[in-house]
């Protein structure tokens, strides 16, 4: 941790240079950050309330709060996956703390989820809807445990994938699956009774519960589910930690 911490400025440098080059030379540039998810929420509206109703009041804002931070974790388990595959010629050439690559990855997706919320923010207030700003002081909680689990996750994916390539197309087949093992088009409430339980071993389910209570229904979240899922995403945080120490000696090899 005293070495990752002495490379931070690098760590910096590597999210500037991800959020910076993500649309480079594209028409739109950063405003991609913005349009993507408004995008995916147009279909997903479309689909689930119109074509198949879910008969949720403002629907679209029930989706839009639970589709950002989704969307975060969905891309740390598919592109976390080349996280060091794509940085293979850095690999080779200079050392480093090999931790930093997927920390970066991670990092700049975590930005990025932050900074769309500016347009949920905004879209609440816009709606009508509005935002209790005692129940956001529970927001930034919520936003680090997801942060703690899409690291872990990172850090698994892209140990992985050096080794098994194939399992990059794996993990965005695992990603749809999840999605629907997760309340996010769909409400927690809609679950039959028996099958809840299940689905809360699923630790985003508590997430994305979490996000929904502090900005669509303006309530407290439940703080006893949030300090499970913590625990879960430090101890997923810590395996994926070690599995990259342990098999990150043979990257070089496998390039």
């Amino acid at each position: 941790m005293k070495e990752i911490y002495e490379y931070k400025e690098m760590i910096f440098s590597l999210v500037r240079r991800d959020l910076k080059g993500r649309y480079k030379n594209s028409i739109l540039g950063f405003f991609w950050t913005f349009l993507n998810p408004l995008l995916q929420l147009l279909v997903y509206t479309f689909a689930f309330a119109v074509v198949m109703p879910m008969n949720i009041e403002n629907y679209y804002m029930h989706l839009f709060v639970a589709l950002v931070p989704w969307i975060f974790f969905a891309s740390c388990l598919t592109g976390g996956a080349r996280a060091v595959i794509d940085q293979q010629e850095l690999v080779k050439k200079v050392y480093f703390p090999r931790h930093v690559l997927p920390i970066a990855f991670a990092t700049s997706q975590f930005v990025n989820m932050l900074l769309t919320f500016v347009v949920v923010f905004v879209v609440l207030l816009i709606s009508g809807i509005g935002i209790d700003l005692v129940k956001l002081c529970v927001f930034p909680l919520v936003a680090f445990i997801q942060y703690f689990l899409a690291m872990g996750v990172t850090l698994i994916c892209s140990t992985i994938s050096v080794y098994y390539r194939d399992m990059e197309q794996i993990f965005g087949i695992l990603s749809i699956g999840l999605m629907y093992a997760t309340p996010v088009v769909y409400s927690l409430e809609s679950v039959p009774e028996e099958f809840r339980n299940a689905l809360l071993l699923n630790p985003m389910t508590t997430i994305i519960v979490a996000y929904r209570d502090i900005l669509f229904y303006k309530r407290m979240p439940d703080l006893q589910m949030l300090f499970i899922t913590l625990l879960e995403s430090l101890c997923i945080l810590i395996i994926g930690w070690c599995i990259f120490a342990k098999m990150q000696k043979r990257f070089v090899e496998e390039f």
